[in-house]
């Protein structure tokens, strides 16, 4: 007979999709909120920034908690509720090249801009006096010149 224990299976870490699922709920995500803000909190002191039914906001909590995003201790009577950050490094991982993307585009519109600019003064200098012109008036013609 066999008398090695049975290893504790632990639940596999929650999918990508799932975190995300969890992360789509503007209720789930104010209650992450809150707990980065205030710490662990009891389901009554959550529920009681929201205003539905405590069934509905109980399902809410079973999803983060699905998702690895929160984690439940018992307190006595009261079950206290934590952020577990570790899962939004998958968020982060999964945002950081589009957060590349959007860097490097704004990079070059900050590059093109400049050049354009630098373009403009030089082309707004006047070639007799060397005086730059009033960016709002256009270039200088002869007509201009023969106003009184």
């Amino acid at each position: 007979m066999d008398v090695t224990p049975t290893a504790v299976r632990q639940s596999p870490p929650p999918a990508e999709d799932e975190i995300f699922a969890a992360l789509a709920s503007p209720v789930r995500r104010e209650v992450l909120r809150l707990l980065r803000e205030r710490g662990p909190q009891s389901v009554q002191d959550l529920a009681s920034c929201f205003s539905m039914a405590r069934p509905s906001f109980s399902e809410h909590l079973r999803v983060l908690r699905e998702a690895g995003l929160v984690s439940e201790r018992r307190d006595g009577r009261r079950r206290l509720y934590r952020l577990e950050p570790v899962p939004l490094v998958h968020v982060r991982d999964w945002l950081d090249p589009y957060e590349r993307f959007w860097r490097d585009r704004l990079s070059a519109l900050r590059h093109l801009l400049d050049d354009t600019e630098t373009t403009s003064d030089t082309q707004t200098t006047d070639d007799a006096g060397g005086h730059p012109h009033d960016s709002g008036s256009g270039p200088r013609t002869d007509q201009d010149e023969e106003r009184p």
